[in-house]
């Protein structure tokens, strides 16, 4: 019997929805020349247009990690074997989390746009990443995660 598909929102007290039943998990992949692999989302989709991590939903029984590495391999391409977990930071409201997994890249690889999620994926300077218009979650965090990369 296979875990239940997380692909569904979960609405807050406040009435804020948030993407997951289980939670979600996204894998900032970090280069050997301190670059990020950030995913431009597709309009469509919630905070469309902005730049953020290759993520998603996390299934029934999934850890965070492995959805991370699974939704950015799905989403960007992103070689499993080429993926060595540093770190992760959890924000947690109590009925939903969201994991943001922190991984070195071995090696620099090319990432693929192999979904309809994606606008772009790009390789960024650590230092340049404030210049995108970045998620509103990932903007909050990537000052605290900045000084770990």
């Amino acid at each position: 019997m296979g875990a239940k598909s997380g692909d569904a929102w979960v609405e807050g007290p406040g009435g804020a929805r948030y993407w997951g039943r289980y939670g979600a998990a996204g894998l900032l992949a970090v280069s050997p020349q301190r670059e990020v692999l950030l995913q431009h989302r597709a309009h469509w989709s919630h905070f469309g247009g902005t730049w953020g991590v290759p993520g998603g939903a996390r299934h029934e029984h999934e850890s965070a990690v492995d959805a991370a590495v699974r939704e950015a391999g799905e989403e960007a391409g992103v070689p499993p074997d080429l993926i060595v977990v540093r770190f992760t930071s959890v924000l947690d409201l109590g009925y939903w989390s969201y994991t943001t997994v922190v991984a070195d890249a071995t090696e620099r690889f090319e990432p693929v746009v192999s979904d309809p999620e994606s606008i772009e994926l790009r390789w960024i300077s650590v230092d340049r990443v404030t210049e995108l218009d970045l998620h509103p979650r990932f903007a909050e965090s990537w000052p605290a995660l900045a000084v770990q990369v």
